[in-house]
């Protein structure tokens, strides 16, 4: 099955799987807060993220950490427009996507360049964000997560999490191709709404996402998941989150979304050497 995703004409193929580097425009994210806020470390770091083997950047004016706390609108959009319209000047033919789930901002920043919408609500925050994407012609990220952010972590009560997940992504894989949406991305959401052992039985079982025939992503990247049970801090993250992005390759994933571009390359390059060994 061959995979692509196109955005605004620019065909980004999934035959191998992609990194996505993560580019937080925020002072309160988990782990890089504050460290992007003025535009020339921005676009330095955009730099260093391409040249590090990024396929794609992530770019968000928001965090999403547990109990982090909801950005106006107006804010995001102060954030994002002058640096999506710098580096669309510097970097037209690198793709982006944008962390965002109101049509408002969609709308805003899909005049300047087309992306791919990277929604942590499921369209569960803003009932417009289908249609606006359907008729920006935008390609939609689709992750799982249960209540928002400022709440999430009291929402883990499932009967089987796997299953469930699975359940709720159906849903609203229906209700993306009733708006006309065919071109997305699935996320079963790791850290949002999930206690540690949720989260390694997600990971544990991550082929299983690939019943919707669209690429998987998965956000591990320094997650609570990885310092909880190692008992350290996201800083000392790295050497796990190295070992479950293997592991989520071996499992299918189509993109890994990261922090740090260059080991996520190394490990990815690693897997295709693996992959291009195998024997019958």
């Amino acid at each position: 099955m061959s995979l692509s995703l196109n955005i605004g004409g620019q065909h980004l193929s999934l035959n191998q799987p992609l990194i996505m580097g993560i580019l937080n425009l925020t002072t309160d994210s988990f782990y890089d807060g504050g460290r992007y806020l003025q535009m020339n470390k921005a676009v330095a770091h955009f730099q260093n993220m391409v040249d590090s083997g990024a396929d794609i950047i992530d770019i968000g004016a928001f965090s999403s950490r547990p109990g982090a706390l909801s950005v106006p609108i107006e804010q995001q959009l102060a954030t994002l427009v002058p640096f999506i319209t710098e580096i669309s000047q510097q970097f037209r033919d690198i793709p982006i996507s944008i962390d965002c789930y109101q049509s408002e901002v969609v709308k805003k920043l899909s005049e300047i360049r087309p992306f791919l919408v990277n929604d942590i609500t499921g369209f569960s925050q803003d009932q417009a964000l289908l249609l606006t994407v359907a008729e920006r012609g935008l390609p939609y990220v689709l992750m799982h997560m249960r209540g928002i952010p400022e709440d999430m972590q009291s929402h883990t009560d499932y009967d089987a999490v796997c299953y469930d997940v699975l359940k709720d992504l159906a849903i609203k894989v229906h209700k993306l191709k009733r708006h006309g949406i065919y071109d997305f991305v699935i996320d079963p959401g790791f850290g949002f709404a999930k206690t540690t052992d949720q989260n390694f039985q997600l990971l544990a079982n991550l082929e299983v996402f690939g019943l919707f025939e669209r690429p998987v992503m998965v956000g591990l990247s320094r997650k609570s998941m990885i310092y909880k049970t190692l008992d350290i801090q996201p800083a000392q993250a790295l050497n796990g989150t190295t070992a479950l992005h293997m592991t989520a390759l071996l499992k299918g994933a189509k993109i890994l979304r990261v922090h740090d571009v260059l080991e996520a390359s190394e490990t990815r390059k690693l897997w295709q050497q693996l992959q291009s060994s195998v024997k019958l």
